[in-house]
């Protein structure tokens, strides 16, 4: 792989190092500094010249600072005539701001790819985004892998012989079942109503819960909202225990350990697509590292990687 060249920013400095140890190949370093009038300027310090370039930076907060950089990392990148550049998108905050949903509004996710792309991305390698049309909203190949697999063989440790994975909403309920039918358990999905960023209502569970060991399955958890307000539709139908599930811990706003504090909760599972600012003894953390590296390693080497996402 000597034509590889990994870069990582200042978003996640853990992870692009976990994957640089899993493909066996340096993570080169990136200077960042800023000017007196609050303009960053970044310098990728390793040659670019027609070499295969791999920028590591997911979008978390602070989410502004963090894709100024990622736009200048790859200026820079293509400014030093590398070959092709990638950007290695463990968490992409903006895939949520993905419809028009109100009057005057902004398509968040849509506009942050056009910028990508424009800064110079010829290929994104995109972990859980938010909802399947994000996908489309890049005009450059998209490898979209998901953290199925990783949550999957975790669970797979436990008696599921009662156990029902739980959608919070309809929106998610296709990789729910995908989720469900990998560890050979019914699936049911709540009736969500979301009427703020922090409030929403579900009216009923629909499925099989009754008495069950509930596994709740999310893309993200943010402020948590939509879990509190499950877990009280689950009381309902005493459920015997829950755990919850998600591909990017966000956990804002002290919501791990609200969370946490939910005595039906035995655990709460993520990835490390973000990094973890909140601790739990409950809190299991899973690594996405070794699936990422080896996308990346299949897309340097021009292989297949549909392989990584085909549950």
């Amino acid at each position: 792989m000597r034509d590889i060249a990994l870069f990582g920013g200042s978003a996640h400095p853990e992870l692009a190092e976990e994957i640089s140890e899993h493909l066996g190949v340096p993570l080169l370093p990136v200077r960042v500094q800023r000017f007196a009038n609050d303009c960053l300027e970044v310098q990728l310090q390793a040659n670019c010249r027609e070499r295969d370039v791999f920028l590591i930076q997911p979008l978390v907060d602070p989410v502004q600072e963090n894709l100024v950089e990622l736009l200048l990392m790859l200026d820079a990148a293509r400014g030093a005539s590398a070959a092709r550049i990638t950007v290695v998108l463990p968490h992409y905050a903006y895939a949520r701001s993905d419809k028009k949903d109100a009057p005057r509004i902004s398509i968040g996710a849509r506009l942050v790819a056009d910028l990508m792309v424009t800064a110079g991305a010829n290929r994104v390698l995109a972990m859980t985004l938010h909802s399947p049309q994000v996908h489309g909203f890049f005009s450059v190949p998209v490898d979209h892998l998901h953290a199925l697999r990783e949550l999957a063989g975790h669970f797979q440790r436990l008696d599921l012989s009662n156990t029902t994975v739980v959608s919070p909403d309809l929106g998610n309920v296709k990789e729910a079942a995908r989720f469900a039918r990998i560890l050979g358990v019914p699936v049911a999905a709540g009736a969500k109503q979301r009427y703020a960023d922090d409030r929403v209502a579900i009216s009923s569970v629909i499925g099989e819960i009754d008495g069950r060991d509930i596994i709740v399955l999310d893309d993200e958890i943010a402020k948590g909202s939509t879990v509190i307000e499950l877990l009280a539709r689950l009381r309902e139908h005493n459920v015997r225990s829950v755990r919850v599930a998600c591909t990017h811990g966000l956990f804002a706003a002290g919501a791990l350990k609200r969370i946490g504090d939910q005595p039906e909760v035995l655990e709460i599972v993520c990835t490390n697509t973000v990094p973890l600012r909140e601790r739990s003894e409950k809190l299991t953390v899973l690594s996405v590292a070794p699936a990422l590296a080896e996308a990346v390693r299949r897309i340097h080497n021009g292989e297949s990687v549909s392989a990584l996402f085909d549950a």
